[in-house]
């Protein structure tokens, strides 16, 4: 369907119940669902020949660590044959387990793998659900906005031991001396190495 006003109100009406909300924004089609329609109203975007979402472009998530519900999924679909977007949302708990769409979208497993890991969403169903961007062993989730920047631990090489070791994280201090004053008037401990000099002489 070319008119993105007329896809809008074909999808209401063909999936009634399952539309919480839709609205045209940047011409593209956003329609907030609930987490337990996903695989449904996935299936008919796809294969509905009015639709035809046939890509998955990417899998997301944002975070409001406040809220109840803290995490926001949003699912962004291409049409090629149509030359349009839809992107597909809901709000999710923080340990609720929600479906997969690798049985729909094969490509959906690593973008499932890449929110595990970052966030720490189970998927129901998911054929493969390990981290992937981070290292073995690794504890947390570094895009969660509760987790450090630095991380807890850290990963080198050992010189000593000759093998990669895990370690508590240390952040040096040695260079962490920052001088705000502007150079055209010289920094304090200049003035204070002249002053001294002068004074000898």
């Amino acid at each position: 369907m070319n008119n993105l006003i007329d896809l809008e109100k074909k999808i209401n009406s063909e999936l009634t119940t399952k539309i919480n909300k839709s609205e045209i924004k940047h011409n593209q089609l956003y329609l907030e669902i609930d987490k337990d329609d996903l695989v449904e109203v996935t299936l008919f975007l796809k294969t509905d020949k009015d639709s035809k979402f046939r890509q998955l472009i990417d899998i997301t998530v944002v975070d409001y660590p406040e809220k109840n519900q803290r995490f926001k999924m949003v699912y962004l679909f291409l049409s090629h044959e149509f030359n349009q977007r839809i992107i597909l949302y809901y709000f999710m708990n923080e340990k609720e387990l929600i479906n997969s769409l690798t049985s729909i979208f094969p490509s959906a497993n690593w973008m499932e793998r890449e929110v595990f890991d970052m966030y720490g969403v189970n998927f129901k169903d998911h054929p493969d659900l390990r981290r992937i961007l981070t290292d073995y062993g690794f504890k947390g989730h570094p895009l969660r906005k509760d987790f450090p920047l630095t991380g807890h631990t850290e990963v080198r090489y050992s010189e000593d031991e000759k093998k990669v070791i895990s370690e508590p994280v240390k952040l040096e201090q040695n260079y962490r001396i920052f001088d705000y004053e502007s150079p055209w008037e010289g920094t304090d401990y200049i003035k204070k190495q002249t002053g001294n000099n002068d004074q000898k002489n």
